[in-house]
């Protein structure tokens, strides 16, 4: 494909380089995406080992009512502490594929650089299990991680939720159902490049039929395993969408960050916009020529590095560190 002529020369490099392996997302059949899941995981289990003392733990815990149990990812410093913050995340993988595991290398990352422990919730995915078993697993999950915070060694105080993509999404949506239903607390949300509408109907939802990721024909699949024949209807939840939600009043300090070059663009800058008139304070980052996954996908460029050092920064400044 040819790239966009606002792609950082950077990650042009990257890209010219190794290209990437590309899925015509649009047109998957079932099949195939079973054995996109299994290729995804492959290609993880030949990653050399991650050289760190974090100490990675995996439990079930009560899921939705009436439904499964729902696995979660837990990463503790290696040293024994109590008090410290909370993140609850959310994988992404335009809500058909994904796993915690593919988040190890970042999520360890942060549990070194700031003590913090992290629960990873491992969801139900889409076709298979279309809204609102992915959201309702994602809040079952917060709930244990709050009822659990003391012997996790976490301060309830200090609980945020964040996720990347449809991990995103998922991520606001579940905090949405949180402030809904009248809890758990959640202190601060992370939303990396959130998946949050399913209308399509932005400027850049139609700019980026072709992108290097994640593109428009892929977004409507993702979004179709979601929702079925209700995608773009009226009677979409905002815990499926949360760009529907008429009301983000009372929701907690926000940080949320997109690239230029992909669908979600216009979507994020207007739930950031929308959050900061509703009285949220919300800090929103553009990254200029950068696509969806830039940061995993070349984590060596600059604009990789900045994306990375912003998020760390809004993290210490919400768990005051």
């Amino acid at each position: 494909m040819a790239f966009h002529r606002n792609l950082d020369p950077e990650l042009r490099v990257a890209l010219e380089a190794t290209p990437l392996p590309v899925h015509d997302l649009a047109s998957v059949t079932p099949e195939e995406l079973v054995g996109l899941r299994a290729q995804t995981r492959a290609m993880l289990a030949a990653a050399p080992p991650l050289d760190s003392d974090v100490v990675i733990e995996d439990r079930h815990v009560p899921g939705p009512d009436g439904e499964p149990d729902v696995r979660v990812r837990i990463y503790r410093p290696a040293q024994d502490g109590d008090g410290r913050p909370g993140l609850y995340w959310i994988h992404g993988g335009g809500m058909i594929i994904g796993f915690p595991e593919m988040d190890d290398a970042m999520v360890v990352d942060w549990v070194e650089r700031l003590g913090v422990v992290v629960v990873s919730v491992d969801y139900r995915l889409a076709p298979e299990h279309p809204h609102p078993a992915p959201v309702e697993d994602c809040y079952a999950g917060l709930v244990w991680t709050a009822k659990s915070a003391v012997e996790l060694g976490i301060d309830p105080a200090r609980l945020a939720v964040g996720g990347a993509s449809a991990g995103g999404g998922l991520a606001a949506a579940t905090v949405l159902l949180a402030r809904d239903r009248g809890g758990p607390e959640v202190a601060f949300q992370l939303l990396l490049c959130p998946m949050l509408d399913d209308r399509n109907i932005t400027p850049s939802s139609h700019e980026f039929a072709e992108a290097v990721v994640w593109d428009r024909g892929a977004n409507l699949f993702g979004w179709t395993a979601l929702l079925g024949d209700r995608i773009g209807g009226d009677d979409v939840s905002p815990y499926a969408a949360p760009a529907r939600a008429e009301d983000l009043s009372g929701l907690p300090p926000t940080f949320i960050d997109v690239g230029e070059l992909e669908v979600f663009r216009d979507e994020d800058m207007d739930y950031a916009l929308r959050l900061s008139q509703a009285g949220v304070s919300t800090e929103f980052h553009l990254y200029p020529g950068a696509f969806h996954g830039f940061d995993m996908m070349v984590p060596d460029a600059e604009l990789g590095k900045r994306a990375k050092a912003a998020r760390l920064a809004a993290l210490k400044r919400a768990y005051r560190l």
